[in-house]
Formats: C-alpha cells, sequence, structure tokens
C-alpha cells in the first residue's frame, strides 16, 4: 500500500486542475475568493472543495431515497480509500487523499459533511434553530475546519470561529434558496420558527410562494447568520496574513447576500439574490486592505461545532511537512485587478450560457 506524501503525491497536475474547474464551475464566491489564496493554499483548497463538490452532486442526483443512500454509502467507502491511501480513481479522490496525509485533517471532518449529506438523503427537516445548526456544523462548519488546517493553524479558538462562519455561510445558502429547494421538496427552514407564523410545512412546499410569513422566517435566519458572521470575524485575525484577504473576502461576500436577499423583499421563491459585479469589487478591495487585527474572542465553539474542534485537538500533527511560514502578501493592487477580471469573465460566461438563441454548454449552478 502506497501512502501519499510530499514527494510522491497522488494528484497529477491534470488533477488539480479538474478540481479547479470544478469549483470554478460550482462556486463562483469561493473561488472569487480563493483566488486571493496563496498558491501553497489555494491549490490544495481547490481539491478539498472538488470532494466536497463531487459528494454533494452524487447525493443530489441520485434520484430516489435509496439510491441517495447507496450515493452515501458510496462516499463514506471513497473517504475510508482515500485515509487507506489508496484513493479511488477520481481527481478529488487523489486529491483529497493527499490532503489529509499532508495536514493531518481528522477524519471526523469529513465523516461530518458525509454524515450531513445522509440526512439530506433522508430527507430530514429540523425541529429548531439547534436542529438546523446542527446540520450546518456537518455540511458547512466541518469544511471551514478543514480549510484551517490547510493554513498550518490548528488553534482550538480559530477553528471554533472558522466553524462559526462555514455555519453562517450555510444559513446565507439556506435563506437564499428557499424556493429553490421547496420546488425539489426539500425544507430547511427551523419548523417551530414555521409553526409561530402559522405556516404549515407541507402546504407550504405544494405551493410555495414568497408571503409575509415565509419573509419573516427568512429575515430571522438571515438575522442568525448575521449573528455568526460577526462572531466568526475576529478568528481571521489568529490565520495567516497572506490567507486573511480571501477568507475576509469570502466573509463579506456570502454576508452580502443576506443584503441582496434583503433587497429583493425577502423573497427567496421566486428571485435568486445576487451580487453585482461592482459590489463585488468593493468588497475585495475592503478585505484586501489593510485592516486592524481583531483580538481573537475567547469563545467556546458552539455547542453543535464542539466536537469538529475536538476531534482536532485530540488527532495528533504527524511529521507531515506543513508550512509553517506562508510567503507575506504580495502585489495586492495586482491582485484585485486579476480577481476583478475574472468575475468579469464568469458574469460573461453566465450570460452566455442563459442566452437560449445561442447556448452550447448546459447551466451549472452555484454561489453568487
Amino acid at each position: 500500500m502506497r501512502v501519499s506524501s510530499l514527494d510522491v503525491p497522488f494528484a497529477t497536475a491534470a488533477d488539480q486542475a479538474a478540481c479547479r474547474a470544478a469549483i470554478r464551475a460550482g462556486s463562483k464566491s469561493f473561488f472569487t475568493a480563493s483566488t486571493l489564496l496563496p498558491p501553497s493554499v489555494r491549490t490544495p483548497s481547490f481539491g478539498l472543495y472538488a470532494f466536497c463538490r463531487v459528494s454533494d452532486d452524487a447525493v443530489d442526483e441520485a434520484g430516489s431515497r435509496l439510491c441517495r443512500r447507496a450515493a452515501v454509502e458510496g462516499l463514506s467507502q471513497r473517504l475510508t480509500l482515500a485515509y487507506a491511501g489508496r484513493p479511488a480513481a477520481s481527481p478529488a479522490d487523489r486529491a483529497l487523499a493527499d490532503i489529509v496525509a499532508r495536514y493531518a485533517i481528522p477524519e471526523v471532518l469529513p465523516r461530518a459533511l458525509l454524515e450531513g449529506l445522509a440526512w439530506d438523503s433522508q430527507g430530514r427537516r429540523y425541529a429548531t434553530l439547534s436542529d438546523l445548526t446542527d446540520y450546518a456544523a456537518r455540511v458547512a462548519g466541518a469544511v471551514g475546519a478543514m480549510m484551517t488546517l490547510i493554513m498550518g493553524v490548528r488553534d482550538p479558538t480559530v477553528l471554533a470561529r472558522a466553524c462559526d462562519l462555514g455555519v453562517a455561510m450555510q444559513f446565507t445558502n439556506i435563506a437564499r434558496d428557499v424556493g429553490e429547494d421547496a420546488r425539489a421538496g426539500r425544507l430547511y427552514l427551523p419548523l417551530d420558527w414555521l409553526a409561530e407564523v402559522g405556516v404549515d410545512p407541507d402546504a407550504f412546499l405544494a405551493r410555495p410562494e414568497a408571503n409575509p410569513e415565509i419573509r419573516t422566517v427568512v429575515a430571522r435566519l438571515l438575522g442568525a447568520a448575521e449573528a455568526l458572521y460577526q462572531r466568526s470575524e475576529s478568528g481571521i485575525s489568529g490565520l495567516p496574513l497572506a490567507c486573511r484577504p480571501a477568507i475576509r473576502a469570502a466573509r463579506l461576500i456570502y454576508a452580502e447576500i443576506g443584503r441582496a436577499i434583503e433587497a429583493n423583499g425577502l423573497d427567496s421563491i421566486s428571485r435568486r439574490a445576487r451580487v453585482s459585479r461592482s459590489r463585488k469589487a468593493v468588497l475585495l478591495a475592503r478585505a484586501a486592505l489593510p485592516n486592524p487585527a481583531l483580538k481573537l474572542k475567547e469563545l467556546p465553539p458552539l455547542p453543535a461545532t464542539a466536537y469538529l474542534v475536538e476531534g482536532v485537538r485530540q488527532h495528533p500533527l504527524q511529521a507531515a511537512a506543513i508550512p509553517r511560514r506562508l510567503p507575506a502578501w504580495w502585489d495586492i493592487s495586482g491582485r484585485i485587478v486579476h480577481v476583478l477580471d475574472l468575475i468579469e469573465q464568469l458574469e460573461k460566461r453566465d450570460l452566455f450560457e442563459r442566452s437560449p438563441s445561442i447556448s452550447i454548454l448546459p447551466r451549472q449552478s452555484g454561489t453568487a
């Protein structure tokens, strides 16, 4: 059995390119923000997110509930193989095998993601915000923790704030996609909140509409997300200096999706909130400019994410050569210009794909 090492990685340059392409197609917000990362962090982050994307798509596209359950079991086996140093023949799997070995990522983190996807496969609903947070901790908080390890940081407080940020982003995604999820038979809004405003979940799924009651629940979820964005902010100061602009950009862009939902009158049923290129330019500039570091808040992790932080603490840091010193931030103005050009290219591609008269490409889903 060959175990991946820094000298003989599993993933080839072609695999890395495939992972990058998967993220560019699937998550514009992450892809845009990640371009600000130093290359030593950007490449493994593409591999991590590619595996997350492949996993999510495998469950979403499986069809029946039985097929979705089988898809989750298949992903679990693939994860086991990646940790055993025998990854499946897929760019994302080979990249993941390299990442978990090099950055000493405890298996509890990607297992948490798969558990959240298993809940999706079951069509689970969430009775309270606490229950929804348990779900968000798995599908997003765990990813935030893994990204933090890729940046070479294992401090429990920084990890807790990274999980806060992941949960906040997932709440934003849920608030944005209420209509899309409902039309697919999915409901993530807390059931007790719906009951408080007199909304019957099954009736809403049968006929989703942006009535005042649903708008109230969407606003409440955005408020919960905003509280976590604020809570997460100090954790950015615990990251390497070269990584802070990208993570702050991701935090600002995702929070801005919430502002866009509000600007749409909290209608997440008939409209999809998007952040304009000009607004992204402002946010990228804000993220990249020098920012007084907030004092890292010594707050405990959320109850839903505490086991993720503890899993890292219990996982020994092996002798893998994790980079201790990332390069200092470089050519900041040039990086901003490059990212803005990238945004423009992505938006032109979207316009091309949306035109029924000229489109020859499948429509890709993704964030703002």
